[in-house]
């Protein structure tokens, strides 16, 4: 079975975590436990049902207040599909929490108060969501027991986003009425919306097709570790030298040529090993260990390809950045830790171009630093070349953090626009 990562997002009180709740719930994926505590916590707060948010919201500050702050994860699995579920913050203070769940996420799911309609941190939220290339967005309009199940008033609010939508780069576009409450259109058809024929959340979670969102044209392998067994007990495993890591683009074979770099030399595969043995193929996001015909000096951080479809190797970076750090801000000048792909290096922020305001897309020319959750255009100077695709071509090797050197935090994310 393959895996969909999936992200939700929206404004405070849209109901993400109870939605989550409800999936686990419905779809039997928490234990009795679990069931009793959360129960037990709900009579203690006076709720007169059983309040399924606590199933994510663990930490005791998101508890007492009923808000989610940090990146919460929860695994289940159906028949058809195994899921890895990031319950994101709504807050705009928590932005930067959002971005890092979202940042790995093959579907968002943003959820939208069927009262309240379309907000500023809806807008925030689906712009972040395109802005980070997720493939598939699903717009969930949620607390539709309130409005009567109103079809009038669900596609009230498709239409104000679908118009909104069309500024942005969502090429794969939902609409689910719901309610994440009683379980409505989230697990099985809602008998209270017979208006609607499309499928069930659940449904479209497990049959959204994923496998052509990767890249399997561009072979990129960042080289994460050398193994050397050399154990004298077994001869087999005395000459033994195999590059580990994972498959961050394409296809490999054993018997393809390929090229290392930065050296440029060229060879062969030998051999694709795994953890079960090995295998005749190998692609994208899987941990293989390659073993090479020839004996190229190869170490952590170097880049593995096709001789005829290389990655760009450049020092100097344009990108989108979020900063996430509250102490600093981002400026020209600054010195920091660039971390892309398995290669670390040094880097200076050469220019700051523009702050985008995410809610009216607006770019501040003006702006002299990025503060914290803020996101902005920045040019980059690295102290050694770097292997690179645009964002929008391969997620893994057009992304990178920031770390502050000092305090060795992570400070920034950023998305490679153009490299030169």
């Amino acid at each position: 079975m393959d895996i969909l990562r999936f992200a939700t997002a929206g404004s405070v009180d849209d109901g993400k975590s109870t939605l989550i709740g409800r999936l686990l719930f419905d779809s039997k994926a928490i234990f009795e436990d679990q069931l009793e505590a959360v129960e037990r916590t709900s009579r203690d707060r006076g709720t007169e049902y059983t309040d399924l948010s606590l199933l994510t919201d663990g930490l005791r500050a998101e508890r007492e207040q009923g808000i989610t702050i940090d990146v919460a994860y929860r695994y289940f699995a159906t028949p058809r599909r195994k899921f890895i579920i990031a319950d994101t913050p709504g807050h705009i203070q928590y932005t930067r929490n959002m971005v890092t769940g979202a940042s790995t996420a093959d579907l968002a799911i943003v959820l939208i108060d069927a009262r309240k309609g379309v907000l500023e941190q809806s807008r925030r939220h689906a712009f972040l969501t395109t802005l980070l290339r997720v493939p598939h967005l699903v717009l969930a309009v949620n607390k539709m027991d309130l409005v009567d199940y109103s079809q009038e008033r669900f596609e009230e609010i498709r239409e104000e986003f679908t118009a909104f939508a069309a500024k942005l780069n969502a090429p794969d576009l939902t609409f689910i009425p719901i309610s994440a409450l009683h379980g409505d259109n989230v697990v099985s058809r809602s008998e209270n919306m017979p208006w609607y024929n499309g499928s069930s959340l659940l449904h479209h979670l497990e049959n959204v097709h994923i496998a052509s969102d990767r890249n399997l044209v561009d072979v990129r392998f960042p080289v994460q570790y050398v193994i050397r067994p050399q154990r004298a007990t077994d001869p087999a495993l005395h000459d033994y030298r195999g590059y580990a890591g994972q498959v961050a683009g394409g296809v490999l074979k054993p018997g393809d040529e390929v090229v290392h770099l930065p050296s440029g030399l060229s060879t062969r595969i030998a051999s694709i090993d795994t953890f079960d043995g090995p295998v005749q193929e190998a692609f994208a996001p899987m941990s293989v260990t390659l073993r090479l015909e020839d004996d190229i000096d190869i170490s952590r951080g170097d880049m593995i390809c096709r001789p005829n479809n290389q990655p760009q190797v450049t020092q100097e970076l344009e990108a989108m950045v979020c900063w996430m750090a509250d102490a600093t801000k981002l400026a020209p000048r600054a010195k920091l830790t660039i971390k892309h792909t398995t290669r670390t290096a040094r880097v200076l922020v050469k220019d700051l171009h523009y702050r985008l305001d995410v809610n009216t897309l607006h770019r501040d020319e003006e702006a002299g630093s990025l503060g914290l959750n803020e996101i902005g255009r920045v040019s980059l100077r690295v102290t050694q070349p770097l292997f690179v695709d645009d964002y929008a071509r391969n997620r893994l090797t057009g992304g990178f953090i920031l770390v502050d050197e000092a305090t060795n935090n992570t400070v920034g994310a950023g998305m490679i626009t153009d490299a030169r």
